[in-house]
């Protein structure tokens, strides 16, 4: 087959295309405004850590499918990110479920019980979003039920909620799922895309500190 000049020019731009887009997600250049937003007033972190902040609540369906992405992510992160996940506490539903999540956190149980919660909530249906459903649920999984209730308003709990509270206001948080990276970019959505946003910030931030 003979090939034209103007041929091979759209023959050549599609070669390049094609080759364009096969190159990994990580070397994509991405938006801000478009993959992800930033703060008009971000935190100040002190240190040599990169801090990433994960919100979500277990009734949240997007989070749940988020989750997987996230969780290869976290096992797979540079040493110098620190992985933080923070329950929302936007309202008292929402709180419910953070003090379980602490509650359960303190009692060394968080590995164990994270993604089994929302297993229960987002595949079985179950409606556990307040403090007794949360305690009989947490005892299934091996929790001591009169020490979760003692936890669940306690001083310590009440603080790690305080801080949540606190957080997703700093960072201006209407919903969850968010991926807040060294408090000043906020990522959203679902999918494999979010963490591969995440590592391109995260890199960002490490140029920006040099």
């Amino acid at each position: 087959m003979k090939i034209s000049p103007q041929n091979g020019f759209v023959l050549a731009a599609l070669v390049s295309a094609v080759g364009l887009a096969s190159l990994p997600a990580a070397a994509a250049e991405f938006q801000a405004g478009k993959d992800y937003t930033v703060l008009d007033n971000p935190e100040t972190i002190e240190g040599n850590k990169i801090i990433v902040r994960e919100f979500f609540w277990y009734g949240c369906p997007h989070c749940y499918n988020l989750e997987p992405f996230m969780q290869k992510w976290a096992k797979t992160k540079p040493s110098d990110v620190v992985f933080l996940q923070s329950p929302a506490a936007l309202n008292p539903v929402w709180e419910a479920n953070a003090r379980g999540f602490y509650a359960a956190q303190m009692l060394g149980y968080h590995d164990k019980t994270h993604e089994a919660l929302f297993s229960a909530i987002q595949k079985d249906g179950k409606k556990l979003f307040d403090q007794n459903s949360l305690a009989n649920w947490y005892a299934s999984q091996g929790v001591d039920k009169n020490k979760f209730n003692s936890l669940y308003n306690s001083f310590a709990v009440s603080t790690k909620v305080g801080r949540s509270k606190a957080g997703a206001k700093r960072y201006q948080l209407t919903g969850v799922p968010a991926v807040v990276v060294q408090g000043k970019y906020v990522v959203q959505g679902e999918g494999a895309k979010v963490p591969q946003v995440v590592d391109y910030l995260v890199n960002k931030v490490r140029d920006e500190n040099k």
